[in-house]
This record gives structure tokens, C-alpha cells and sequence, in this order.
């Protein structure tokens, strides 16, 4: 019996069918795309951690908290994560030292503060690489890192999430806090820059 393949649907067909399901069980699936993008592109942004970052420069002891207790500092800052990220830990940045942060299984990263992952983030090429040969994927992205610089790379788990403390420029004393958030970038954040 030669059985006749039937046709794949495409993508259109398939998210119009996934449609009418969430519509059947009045799931509204246009309002939850509306308010994730909401917040994606309003409020899970960079800007966050650079908020974090500028704070730890210039109050050593809310940097102290930062470092000891990830997630009790960001909500003193009226920021917040998923209950799913049970621990926010916070990477400093030395003149010997430099972090960087990945995600071995997909893509994941403390989102609600440092925004959404880039693209290459989220390579496979990125997340198997940077463990294996970080100072060569780092130099391949711009950063070269002295020798005597220790590379450290934390991938994230399922409850687990980073943020780089990027080192205070030089030159930045008389600066303000809002001055010095505009310094940090999101690159910086996961550790594949230095400012």
C-alpha cells in the first residue's frame, strides 16, 4: 500500500491554527504579543543594569549588597525578576579579573536586567566557543584581554542568572550617576566588552 504523504502546512496555516486554539480557550494571544513587547522594549532593557552599575560605583556600600545579595539589591533599586530566577548574582570586574557570562543550553539571561539576549548570544557557535576558548572568542569580538588577565566564564542555570560589574573607567570620578549609566552597554553587561 503506497500511502500518500499529505502536505506540510506552512507557517501561516500553522500559526492561524494556533490561533484559533488560544482563541477557543480565550487565551488572547494579539494582547499577551502586545504586552510582551511592551515590556521588552520598555522596560527589560540595559538601561537597568547600568542603573545597578552606576550605583555600585558610587556607593560602596549598596555595591557591597550587590555583590552579597544579587536579588535583595535590584529590588531596593524597584527592579525585579521571574520567581523561575531564584538567585541574581553579580560578577565583578577587576583589573585581573574578567567575567563573562553565557548560556550553554539556549539562551537565558537575566532579561528584566540586562534586556533581551543578542543574536550571537544565542549562537550555537557563541554558547559552546566562549567556554571552551573564551580569550579567543573575546579577542574574535573586539576585546583583547592582557595575559596575565584570568577569564572567568559562569553559564547560567535553570535558577541562576548574571550580570558583569564592569570596572569603573578611568577618568569618571567627577561624573554623575546618570552620566555613568550612560557609559554601560549591554556588551558590557555580559562581560564581551570592557568600558
Amino acid at each position: 500500500m503506497n500511502a500518500k504523504t499529505p502536505p506540510i502546512a506552512s507557517i501561516e496555516q500553522r500559526l492561524a491554527a494556533i490561533h484559533t486554539v488560544l482563541d477557543e480557550h480565550t487565551m488572547e494571544p494579539e494582547k499577551f504579543v502586545d504586552t510582551f513587547h511592551d515590556l521588552a522594549s520598555e522596560q527589560w532593557v540595559p538601561a537597568n543594569g547600568a542603573r545597578l552599575v552606576a550605583r555600585a560605583w558610587t556607593d560602596p556600600l549598596f555595591k557591597q549588597r550587590l555583590l552579597d545579595n544579587g536579588t535583595a539589591a535590584i529590588q531596593e533599586m524597584g527592579l525585579s525578576m521571574p520567581p523561575h530566577h531564584r538567585h541574581f548574582v553579580v560578577l565583578e570586574n577587576t583589573a585581573d579579573i574578567h567575567n563573562v557570562i553565557c548560556c550553554t543550553l539556549c539562551s537565558c539571561t537575566a532579561f528584566t536586567i540586562i534586556g533581551l539576549p543578542p543574536d550571537w548570544y544565542k549562537d550555537l557557535e557563541y554558547r559552546a566557543r566562549v567556554v571552551r576558548e573564551s580569550r579567543t572568542v573575546l579577542k574574535e569580538m573586539g576585546l583583547e584581554l592582557a595575559e596575565h588577565v584570568q577569564i572567568r566564564v559562569w553559564d547560567t542555570t535553570a535558577d541562576t542568572r548574571y550580570m558583569v560589574l564592569p570596572e569603573r573607567p578611568a577618568g569618571t570620578e567627577e561624573l554623575s550617576a546618570e552620566q555613568l549609566a550612560a557609559l554601560v552597554n549591554k556588551d558590557a553587561l555580559i562581560g564581551v566588552a570592557r568600558l
